[in-house]
């Protein structure tokens, strides 16, 4: 919460300099915004190599069915949830955004240039970043076992501790000044305001998309189980809003499990489904990115015209590249800047404005997160049945 304070003073800070500073203020705060944008971008693809790596290297050799299971149940309901969020918000957006003209908002006519114009190449692309973690990452679990590890895989996991040290330390507490950057070129140019009003409706689109999914997969869990979906999201509400305040899905897990348990489900299912749900089941943080990109594209003229036969090049990569959020506030939009630009065609402006519109949310998302790992324990839980203790208290031990 002190985060989300600290990115709603670097807005108004933003928006007093650039409505009421010199110009060589202006320039100075658009300067940091570059230098921390760069840098930013430079982490991308360390934190697909790495977190997808470690997270496929360290999936255990002995769940079998269990593990099968809640991966494809995660992966299937991140994809289907922003499929139907993609199609909602491209039937809806076009409605809500009338009247506004895209030059209004065009994130790309800016007149503020930095005092100097820093880039930093990334080591690899995103695509070639991904290969690698998938190759790397099946390599050490063909490569290792319980009682032997390879070298490579103590390599990932420093590797993932580095750049998450980096986000924690670096990146988050630099955010404020970097949203402060974009809102001051915003008010600069005159369409800060324009953009508030704007994306307000988004993410508020955002939030409702939240709850539809809430209630779609809570229905199938009902179903599967033959139980009230209404209950079951009842007893799960606690862990719902204790997300909302930690903004982080591994920092509710101990909520999780506790409302889980009161769900009646089974305790080697619920201590194997939930903390990897933590990591892998993203959906409401895909729903909101999948949102907010067709609103910046249907608002930014130089970016292609969103449409879902296009678009679902990327929701099916996204439902991967969730995988390597890191588990910090606004992880997952850091994961998934790279596949916004080198497959829909997003540049440094509209990344930064999705960074922006994500962290605006991202409690929010993240409770949503929370919420589906609920249903998603009912449903393996269900689906497996409880014959797996043994395999589990195996996975657990190893």
């Amino acid at each position: 919460m002190k985060l989300i304070l600290k990115l709603l003073l670097g807005i108004v800070v933003g928006l007093l300099i650039g409505l009421l500073a010199p110009e060589s203020i202006i320039r100075l705060l658009v300067t940091i915004q570059t230098v921390i944008g760069a840098f930013i971008v430079f982490l991308i693809p360390l934190i697909i190599l790495f977190f997808i790596t470690h997270g496929i290297s360290s999936l255990p050799h002995s769940s079998g069915k269990l593990l099968g299971l809640t991966i494809g149940t995660a992966y299937v309901s991140t994809i289907i949830a922003t499929l139907i969020a993609c199609s909602i918000a491209l039937l809806l957006l076009p409605m809500l955004l009338n009247g506004v003209e895209p030059d209004a908002i065009n994130v790309e006519a800016q007149d503020i240039l930095p005092f100097i114009e820093f880039k930093v190449e990334p080591v690899m692309d995103v695509i070639t970043a991904l290969l690698m973690a998938f190759l790397f990452g099946i390599g050490i679990q063909f490569t290792s076992t319980s009682e032997r590890t390879t070298a490579l895989k103590d390599i990932v996991s420093q590797g993932k501790v580095i750049v998450e040290l980096a986000i924690r330390k670096v990146v988050i507490p630099l955010l404020p000044f970097y949203i402060a950057g974009i809102f001051t070129d915003l008010a600069a140019s005159g369409t800060a305001f324009v953009y508030l009003y704007t994306f307000a409706k988004v993410l508020i689109l955002a939030i409702v998309l939240h709850w539809l999914w809430i209630l779609v997969l809570y229905a199938l869990a009902a179903l599967v189980s033959g139980r009230n979906m209404f209950s079951l999201i009842k007893v799960m509400l606690p862990a719902y809003v204790t997300a909302i305040g930690t903004m982080s899905s591994a920092a509710t897990i101990p909520v999780t499990l506790r409302q889980a348990q009161k769900n009646n489900i089974s305790e080697p299912t619920r201590e194997f489904v939930i903390p990897l749900c933590a990591s892998i089941h993203l959906s409401g943080s895909s729903i909101t990115i999948i949102t907010c990109a067709v609103a910046v594209m249907l608002l930014t003229p130089s970016l292609p015209t969103p449409g879902l036969l296009m678009l679902i090049p990327f929701i099916l990569t996204l439902g991967v590249i969730t995988i390597a959020a890191p588990g910090v506030p606004g992880g997952t939009i850091l994961a998934a800047l790279g596949i916004l630009a080198s497959i829909l065609g997003f540049d440094e402006a509209t990344l930064a404005l999705m960074i922006a519109l994500f962290l605006a949310q991202d409690s929010f998302g993240t409770a949503c997160n929370i919420l589906g790992d609920g249903a998603i324990a009912v449903i393996v839980d269900t689906k497996a049945g409880t014959n797996l203790e043994d395999s589990s208290e195996k996975v657990k031990d190893s």
